[in-house]
């Protein structure tokens, strides 16, 4: 499991996020953006090409760092669900809390 961050020309924040977001590494991701909070960035695209899972506690902290993006009046998109992860935000109304892109080029062209 890794997470890496890079700085997009346009200014966004691009997070992939490979292998699954867990209980056991949810906190590194949430380090993560809290540091480019501090940072000053305001934008923010987490990419799940490479994730296969996500639990109950991923949500969750995919929730809390949308509430902390946008209480700093920032911007947060998802994009690269698959079909089951996809499925997983639809079931949980979850689809309607973030704006989610098939891919992390139509996300970068929404900011």
């Amino acid at each position: 499991m890794e997470f890496s961050a890079t700085n997009h020309e346009s200014g966004v924040v691009v997070v992939r996020v490979e292998g699954q977001l867990i209980v056991g590494n949810r906190q590194e991701l949430k380090a993560l953006i809290q540091d480019a909070l501090d940072e000053g960035k305001r934008r923010f695209l987490i990419d799940f090409m490479n994730t296969g899972y996500i639990d109950s506690s991923g949500l969750g902290a995919l929730v809390s760092i949308s509430k902390k993006i946008r209480d700093q009046g920032g911007k947060l998109r998802l994009a690269g669900l698959n079909e089951d992860l996809r499925s997983l935000f639809e079931l949980t109304k979850l689809d309607t809390l973030f704006a989610i892109d098939a891919s992390t080029d139509q996300a970068l062209a929404m900011f």
